[in-house]
């Protein structure tokens, strides 16, 4: 076993024979722990769960790389057992108040859930690469449908759940809080709904990070060290703290466990991308390599790339906080940091894909348009996803996945319906979204003809890896874009800047009558 279903095996092995404080600090160069705490409880329960089992799988150290099939079987039900708990309700219930909210058919609503439900890239990751993504994105689902019953509050501590399961909930961040500020200012300003967010959220996370720092005081009581090892450095935030800290205090061990966990969560320190992922600084690297620039620099860059691609869409859900508008905001916050913010992995693009194909169960969802884009993102999702599909073997389910996934929506390659035909017509498709469309589509299929039958230039071992990256930055660039001008299409605003440049434009001209 390697890869990712390994990192997992090895943080259930830490979480149940080590002292909560040793979690962030054991080995850190074989798959140390670099997710939330409840990431780490998780573990801990699974590992609990699996050492009943077979205890061998977990043993410290020497259960590293064990090979066995009955282990893997329990790893993979796992994560089925995980999104049956957490994703798959959440989906159910936005799914139903989603198509209330917009007076949706139960037949409709039902084809948007399977389309949802049967996501080829969320199966793919979970499931095939093996992740626990759809916790987190569970958690998100559940956010957005507590935000869409009224009930921010809510909202806010599945939120927080999500943040404090995979830091990757991030990419939602911006378009919450921009939300939350909005509900709090408009109509008219409502302090008490400011504190009550505010007190609701900074209390989610004292939950979430509770026992961590309790276990560390009990550890420190024990005279247990948080440090496995001599040479583990202090975390950047403790060792450059503009005060002295006493390390003989009462206050130091959580400090220190609150330190060591958010360097871990963010990995600065990894550099801009990891692999060959379709974002914009692993296109540029193509042709211009930036790993000879400061890592320092390309994060303030990269900081403000993605602060600028996620502006449209916060201020719009700021100044229009609707919460149908809501995904909308998600998706197109999501797409920005897929696209332009510091150390992106490829599973990323999971974020992103979530919020626009819960749309599917919106008013007009399952109509031409709105088909044809979010079933063009979800097939250049998954297709960005290959090189990294076909590491792990994973070629066939792959290929049927995507297929039955396009089959079920009508879409290319199983069915041309959206773009010629009685559909393409009823429909309204732009003569431009059909040839764009059409084009990645064509550029897919021939990408996989070209990487199955041709090897690489000589010289460019990555040659095709390269391309899919370049071919899916320009796709996810467009998503951007559309979702993003989708969001100020549905917010009204273009209405009101027109309509009120209209009535200037008739005073003016009455004035000079």
């Amino acid at each position: 076993m390697h890869g990712d279903l390994e990192a997992q095996r090895h943080w259930m092995e830490i979480t149940i024979h080590l002292p909560m404080s040793q979690w962030y600090f054991y080995d850190l160069h074989y798959w140390g722990l670099d997710y939330p705490p409840l990431t780490a409880y998780h573990s801990w329960v699974l590992g609990r769960i699996g050492s009943i089992i077979n205890p061998d799988w977990f043993v410290l150290h020497s259960s590293r790389g064990f090979e066995d099939q009955l282990l893997k079987v329990f790893m993979r039900a796992t994560v089925l057992i995980s999104e049956y708990l957490v994703y798959i309700p959440a989906a159910i219930i936005l799914n139903r108040k989603l198509g209330r909210l917009r007076g949706v058919s139960s037949w409709e609503s039902s084809v948007a859930l399977v389309a949802v439900l049967m996501q080829p890239a969320t199966i793919l990751i979970d499931h095939g690469h093996f992740q626990y993504n759809t916790v987190m994105l569970g958690f998100g689902l559940a956010s957005i449908s507590s935000m869409l019953a009224g009930r921010a509050l809510w909202g806010c501590v599945f939120f927080v759940a999500a943040l404090c399961y995979k830091q990757m909930a991030l990419y939602f961040a911006p378009a919450i809080f921009a939300y939350l500020v909005g509900i709090c200012v408009s109509p008219h300003p409502n302090m008490n709904r400011f504190l009550a967010i505010a007190l609701v959220t900074i209390l989610s996370f004292a939950v979430c990070f509770a026992p961590l720092l309790i276990g560390s005081l009990y550890d420190s009581s024990r005279g247990v060290s948080a440090f496995t090892a001599k040479e583990t450095p202090l975390p950047p935030l403790l060792a450059h703290a503009p005060i002295a800290l006493d390390e003989r205090s009462w206050y130091y061990p959580p400090l220190l466990q609150l330190a060591q966990s958010i360097h871990r969560i963010f990995p600065f320190a990894r550099g801009l991308f990891e692999d060959k992922v379709a974002n914009m600084w692993c296109a540029i690297h193509t042709a211009h390599k930036l790993h000879n620039y400061p890592l320092g620099q390309m994060q303030r860059i990269s900081t403000v790339v993605t602060l600028i691609s996620i502006l449209p869409a916060t201020m719009t859900i700021s100044l229009f906080p609707r919460r149908e508008l809501l995904p909308w905001a998600m998706a197109s916050t999501a797409w920005g940091f897929y696209l332009c913010s510091f150390q992106v992995h490829e599973k990323s693009v999971l974020l992103p894909l979530l919020p626009m194909t819960i749309l599917l169960g919106g008013d007009g969802g399952l109509g031409t348009e709105m088909r044809a884009w979010i079933g063009w993102a979800n097939i250049l999702g998954v297709w960005t996803l290959f090189p990294l599909l076909k590491r792990d073997e994973l070629r066939v389910p792959y290929g049927v996945l995507t297929l039955v996934w396009a089959y079920l929506l009508g879409l290319p390659p199983t069915s041309l319906s959206l773009y010629f035909g009685r559909q393409s017509e009823n429909g309204g498709l732009k003569i431009f979204t059909k040839l764009l469309h059409l084009a990645f589509y064509l550029a897919m299929i021939a990408w996989h003809v070209g990487e199955a039958f041709f090897p690489p230039p000589e010289g460019k071992p990555d040659f095709w890896v390269v391309l899919n990256v370049l071919i899916g930055f320009a796709g996810f660039g467009i998503c951007l874009l559309w979702c993003s001008w989708q969001l100020i299409l549905r917010s009204g605003m273009m209405e009101d800047y027109f309509g009120v440049r209209m009535r200037i434009e008739a005073t003016a001209k009455k004035k000079k009558q």
